[in-house]
């Protein structure tokens, strides 16, 4: 963990870290808020945030082709925006977002291997399974790069292989057909502004693809593999993702899945496959939260150092010993671990989506103005990401106005103290 090492992870590996944050937050911790946003329509709602990604991706894939780094985002903004507040400040929103994240993946934790118990679903032991996760998490990642590679690989093939059996012989005992593709419900059922809302979980729930990037320096070949891998994951994903929606679907019922929405899986497999099919649901979610937790801890870890080497954030090693990157998974899992303990699973993940869409936004618009053609990207791609993007989280902030004013507030502190703090230390460490 010193320092990066070259060629560590293959193609494969970045696969699995991709789809390792992905998997572990998207389907086991959204499905049950995105079909409480959308209804019916929540399978054809990951469908469509994985249309807005794949816009959104085409702009990480042009970067990394041509500025592969350990920084990933950080090194992006800093080619976009010069050394500056925008790019710290822009660095800083995706580092807390992906640490939101873990926490996300932390709480699913906790709810889904409760279901192996006589526990309520409010219980203590919600949070406090979160951060035994993230203290395990942290030290996997204390032992190296091959350690998480292998880890990361392995758990990745038991978690999709285990979560396809899942969606496949969910839908055989439910007696699934094509026709069934199509809800019975009309759109109208939800103003538009919800429908857009779930799109803007859906989309966090791809998000995972962006920490392929802060590996981009350990990667063989990074100037091909970091693109190939973030479209591999994401195919992956939106495969997986729209078997399970099908699946949990077809065993239960709309109220069914809203009313556990934090373990709907779980939820769904008792209908199709009894107490047998419960314990294997929850093992593959126990399975598919760790290796999220384990990639993104992995990510923001490497995210965070560059930073520091790029001067672009203060850093205290507060009598710990070792170096930069070890004392940043120290300040990650800290991050996290707060977090788990004091916001529940629906309000982690709108302060989430939120924070990711404005760095989403930024990276489009930084790339529109003053890279697109150095890295020969394509103007109307662009253009298009970011306007789905707005159009999505203008419509999430509508109604968590409504619905959650606190979210809201929250993440537009944390963004103005973001800013204001690195113009700050920025000045500072200028004028030394």
């Amino acid at each position: 963990m010193s320092q990066y090492k070259k060629n560590s992870l293959s193609l494969t590996g970045a696969v699995s870290l991709g789809t390792g944050v992905m998997i572990g937050a998207g389907i086991f911790a959204l499905l049950g808020q995105v079909a409480e946003l959308s209804g019916q329509w929540f399978p054809i709602a990951f469908l469509v945030g994985a249309i807005i990604s794949g816009f959104s991706a085409y702009s990480y894939v042009k970067m990394s082709n041509a500025y592969p780094s350990a920084g990933g985002i950080a090194t992006y903004l800093k080619k976009i925006y010069g050394k500056g507040a925008l790019t710290a400040s822009g660095a800083l929103l995706m580092a807390f977002s992906m640490v939101i994240n873990e926490s996300l993946v932390a709480r699913t934790f906790g709810s889904y291997t409760l279901q192996l118990f006589d526990v309520s679903d409010n219980s203590v032991w919600v949070p406090v399974l979160g951060v035994i996760l993230l203290i395990t998490a942290f030290l996997i990642n204390i032992s190296g790069n091959n350690v998480i590679g292998k880890s990361s690989l392995v758990m990745a093939i038991l978690k999709i292989g285990g979560i396809s059996i899942f969606a496949i012989g969910g839908l055989w005992a439910a007696g699934f057909s094509f026709s069934e593709v199509v809800p019975s419900s009309s759109l109208s059922e939800y103003p538009v502004s919800s429908y857009l809302g779930a799109l803007a979980l859906s989309i966090l729930a791809y998000k995972g693809f962006t920490t392929i990037t802060n590996s981009g320096g350990e990667i063989v070949n990074p100037n091909k593999n970091v693109g190939r891998a973030i479209i591999i994951s994401l195919a992956i994903c939106t495969i997986i993702y729209l078997l399970v929606a099908f699946a949990v679907s077809s065993n239960l019922s709309i109220e069914e899945i809203i009313r556990a929405k934090d373990y709907s899986l779980a939820e769904a497999s008792r209908p199709a496959f009894g107490k047998y099919g419960l314990w294997f649901t929850v093992g593959i979610a126990i399975v598919a939260t760790i290796s999220g937790v384990i990639a993104s801890v992995f990510a923001v870890s490497r995210m965070t150092a560059m930073l520091t080497d790029m001067d672009l954030i203060p850093h205290r090693h507060f009598g710990m010993p070792g170096g930069i990157q070890k004392h940043m998974l120290v300040y990650t899992v800290v991050s996290a671990i707060a977090l788990t303990v004091l916001f529940d699973l629906t309000r982690i993940a709108s302060l989430g989506a939120i924070l990711y869409l404005v760095m989403d936004i930024g990276i489009h618009w930084g790339i529109l103005r003053n890279l697109r053609k150095e890295i020969k990207a394509n103007a109307a791609i662009i253009v298009t990401a970011i306007i789905l993007d707005l159009i999505v989280l203008g419509a999430f902030l509508w109604i968590k106005v409504s619905s959650d004013l606190l979210v809201v507030v929250v993440a537009a502190v944390l963004t103005v103290l973001v800013f204001t703090g690195e113009k700050w230390f920025l000045k500072k460490t200028d004028n030394i």
